[in-house]
């Protein structure tokens, strides 16, 4: 015998949701607690990135003299960036890895704690869990995979519950049923109805969150965004700029130089983010900063291209100094200007606004923070919140739904029936 369609298409359903429900819970769960993380770091940093207004004629120091603050107060740090700030009241932000921070009185570089250890601890852990089940080392890449097929099951959810929701009489009172809660309801018929307005209210903003999920888990999802809009595919690493390095061994300008080489360039700026590159394999301990900051020999540094393609790529080439600038009212919110300085002549190598993008890149940047809600700012993350914490409630009222149906009372409790217009078939 022959199931149809819409009989089959429940029992997949079915089936995906509870293989993938309990990794569902966990990282709806861990959404709700990460989505409005910026603005919680923010009122628990509120103190530390705020100094005291300077007297006339008062100097903020380079970008080197509080970077040597930093390694004089904290000398095991792992110093990662420097961010700094048009205000004059602004701290100077200290990047220590990737979760780290300090800030730093710009004037006096005085080391100020950040007083927000808890709350990155405790948004690391929900971080963890929510990208990879807080697995580690060789395991990271199994709780990868776990969530990101676990992600690709919840849109599956999401589309197969569209059909299933499909009412197949389209009266008001059938309607209703399913797209508005009920009051007096229990047990299969409360946990129906909840499960199906949930559903059907939440569709749109869940199909964004585990799609734009699935581009961040897969390369082949990722590599798909740049196909259909007609653009290539970016180079896995990117090359960054290069600049050809002077015959005459001319010294390398400092990091403030070219900090005011960007200032000037984009004279809108909010915040000026500088990333230390990291040192090149078997090089641990030594710094990668460009020479004349705090740890520079004052000579250039060597391309890093292998020795036997310079003879054949022709002048040896190094790599320009990048920052990553915010104007201030950009759109999108998220976006950045990257500007690439000569660190030999000081000269702007090249400027990159979120409108020189392509279609593909910029398409992909929309994705990354509509997962979170950060693209449409405060109500963005409130709506994927809202999202994220119905997605919990799904996989609840599935389960209690799949266990009536698989271990039934002998004594059914008596229940306000269901409306003429509900399925056997939860959706």
């Amino acid at each position: 015998m022959v199931l149809p369609f819409r009989k089959t298409l429940f029992w997949i359903h079915l089936a995906v949701g509870i293989l993938s429900g309990i990794v569902v819970a966990i990282m709806s769960v861990t959404g709700v607690a990460l989505a409005f993380q910026p603005q919680v770091i923010a009122w628990a940093e509120s103190e530390a990135c705020t100094v005291s207004a300077p007297g006339a004629g008062a100097r903020k120091r380079t970008v080197e003299e509080l970077l040597a603050k930093v390694r004089e107060a904290r000398p095991d740090a792992q110093v990662s960036g420097i961010t700094v700030y048009p205000s004059e009241t602004a701290s100077a932000q200290v990047a220590l890895g990737r979760t780290g921070v300090l800030y730093v009185n710009p004037y006096t570089g005085e080391v100020l704690e950040s007083g927000s250890k808890g709350w990155r601890s405790f948004f690391h852990l929900m971080e963890e869990w929510h990208r990879w089940l807080a697995t580690g080392g060789d395991n990271r890449a199994v709780g990868k995979a776990i969530t990101g097929a676990s992600n690709a099951g919840f849109l599956f959810l999401a589309l197969s519950g569209l059909y299933l929701w499909w009412p197949r009489n389209w009266s008001r009172k059938a309607l209703r049923s399913v797209t508005w809660f009920r009051s007096g309801l229990k047990g299969k018929a409360r946990d129906f109805n909840w499960h199906n307005v949930m559903g059907f209210w939440m569709l749109p903003v869940l199909v964004v969150l585990t799609a734009s999920g699935m581009v961040i888990s897969y390369k082949w999802a990722s590599d798909l965004v740049y196909t259909v809009t007609g653009n290539p595919v970016p180079a896995q690493g990117g090359g960054g700029v290069k600049v050809p390095v002077p015959e005459t061994g001319a010294e390398r300008k400092t990091v403030s130089a070219m900090v005011s080489t960007v200032q000037e360039q984009v004279p809108t700026w909010a915040s000026i983010t500088y990333r230390i590159p990291s040192p090149p394999k078997g090089a641990q301990g030594k710094s990668s900063e460009p020479s004349g900051g705090p740890k520079g020999d004052g000579k250039p540094r060597e391309s890093s291209e292998p020795k036997g393609a310079e003879a054949n790529a022709g002048p040896p080439q190094a790599d320009a100094v990048s920052f990553s600038v915010k104007e201030k009212d950009a759109w999108p919110l998220f976006s950045s200007t990257q500007v690439s300085v000569d660190p030999f002549t000081g000269q702007v190598a090249k400027r990159e606004a979120y409108a020189d993008l392509n279609s593909g890149r910029q398409l992909r940047s929309w994705l990354r923070f509509l997962h979170t809600g950060e693209a449409l700012g405060w109500p963005g993350q409130l709506i994927a919140a809202i999202a994220s914490l119905a997605g919990a409630f799904l996989v609840w009222t599935g389960f209690a739904l799949s266990w009536r149906r698989f271990f039934p009372r002998r004594q059914q409790h008596a229940e306000v029936p269901a409306s003429a217009g509900e399925s056997e078939t939860p959706a």
